[in-house]
Order: C-alpha cells, then structure tokens, then sequence
C-alpha cells in the first residue's frame, strides 16, 4: 500500500505542475500572438474597408455631380 501511495502521489502533484508550467511557457506566445493579430489586417478586413471607401467615394462624386447640375441649371435660368 506504501508503494503504491509513493507512486501515485508524486503523479499527481506533478500533474499540476506541468499544466502550470506548460501555462507559463505558452502565455509569452500567445500575448505576441494576439498583439499580431491586432496590429495587422486581415482580408476580409481589408476588402470591407475598400468596399467602404469605394462607397463613401461614389456618394462625394454623387453629390458633386448633382451640385454642379444645380449650378448649370441655375446659370441657364439666369442667361
């Protein structure tokens, strides 16, 4: 019974052990990992910023033209 308490006891205090020190190995990895990921853009990021850009665009260019038809028609009323 002795023997099997020397066994069996150590096995599970160092079953603790290595699930903490596997703990504190990989932190340093997955902080770097995680600040990577925010500082850099994926895909699927970059293509809905394009789309955004695309459309805010389109909207300017919209609102110059129907300003600048305003204005021709204004001047067309005044000749």
């Amino acid at each position: 019974m002795m023997r099997i308490c020397l066994v069996i006891l150590p096995a599970i205090l160092l079953g603790g052990c290595v699930s903490a020190a596997k703990t504190v190995v990989t932190a340093p990895f997955k902080v770097v990992g995680q600040g990577v990921d925010w500082a850099t853009t994926s895909q699927d990021e970059a293509d809905r910023n394009r789309g955004r850009e695309m459309r805010k665009q389109e909207e300017r260019e919209r609102k110059e033209r129907k300003r600048a038809e305003k204005e021709w028609k204004r001047q067309q009323r005044d000749d």
